[in-house]
């Protein structure tokens, strides 16, 4: 098989694959639109310092079908994300493997240690994933919230992010975040964007926020001791900056289920079940000695003066 990384050459391929992939980063998929886009793959040819890569594996008979894989990675970052993989036809197929392999070996040279990847639990494509040393490690849930939200009179306390509450949201993110899920997705690597809502002084919500042409995706982080958590949201989307006529989505992991209470309230549509799967990433590196052990390396004993014998000298 042909593995290597995506040109101009590709273009007709990608363009009969646009409408035949399978997505794993739904932030971009519902901002953006569940579309392979043909720019995003030339510029990870001409310029792959945008942090966008995308692989082909060609079988070498010819025979079967090509895949195309594309990943995100920031510079300097721990964390990559897998984009998509097409054509659905052929994931079932060995070579995907292959091509899943080769990204790993990508990304890992450029400093990742984990790969990411967003899939419905009961999909064919779940088990692919975990046959490819994938794992899951947290569930979430996409809600799409209602167009008709009621206005309310009183004054929203929530407000713009600023750098000064950046360690109060750290503490918040620490609170309610499992370590586990820490591992992989620090908030400290992460350039915050979204709303702060605060109780006397003391912060009880971050929503993290990211905006796209098709919608607004909306990460809270609500603190458990607020009240009326229907209120709380309801009061985030009518003061969403710049919302115009897009639809949001709350993405709700498991470890703040209970949010999913407040958003039936309101109304919002609930997506299926999915599984955040991760893949951790190492390199294998010979380890050199720092020193050498002549008795052991070369079969010589060491000259030494014995023990007994030095307690007889210091008797003396």
């Amino acid at each position: 098989m042909n593995l290597r990384q995506f040109d101009w050459r590709d273009l007709p391929l990608l363009l009969r694959y646009r409408h035949r992939g399978i997505f794993f980063d739904y932030a971009s998929v519902l901002t953006r639109g569940e579309i392979l886009v043909p720019s995003r793959a030339m510029l990870s040819y001409f310029a792959s310092t945008i942090g966008v890569y995308t692989y082909l594996c060609t079988p070498e008979d010819k025979q079967g079908e090509t895949l195309l894989g594309q990943v995100t990675h920031g510079q300097g970052k721990q964390l990559a994300h897998l984009s998509f993989l097409a054509p659905v036809t052929a994931l079932d197929d060995d070579n995907l493997f292959a091509l899943l392999d080769h990204i790993v070996q990508q990304i890992g040279k450029r400093g990742a240690f984990h790969l990411l990847a967003e899939v419905e639990e009961r999909s064919p494509t779940f088990e692919n994933l975990r046959q490819a040393g994938f794992a899951q490690y947290v569930h979430q849930r996409i809600w799409q919230s209602p167009t008709d939200i009621q206005q309310t009179e009183s004054q929203s306390q929530w407000r713009d992010i600023t750098s000064q509450d950046a360690i109060a949201v750290r503490s918040l993110y620490d609170m309610l975040v499992p370590a586990l899920v820490q591992q992989v997705e620090s908030l400290l690597n992460k350039r915050m964007k979204g709303l702060v809502y605060y109780v006397d002084d003391e912060l009880m919500a971050y929503a993290e926020i990211r905006y796209g042409q098709q919608g607004i995706w909306v990460k809270p982080f609500i603190h458990p001791d607020i009240r009326d958590i229907t209120e709380l949201v309801r009061d985030l989307l009518i003061n969403l900056p710049n919302r115009h006529s897009r639809p949001v989505y709350f993405c709700i992991r498991s470890y703040q289920s209970w949010l999913e209470n407040a958003l039936e309230d309101l109304q919002a549509d609930p997506g299926p079940m999915q599984v955040v799967m991760v893949k951790h990433l190492a390199v294998a590196k010979k380890v050199r000695n720092s020193f050498a052990i002549p008795n052991l390396e070369s079969g010589t004993q060491e000259i030494t003066t014995p023990f007994v014998n030095s307690e007889r000298q210091n008797s003396i």
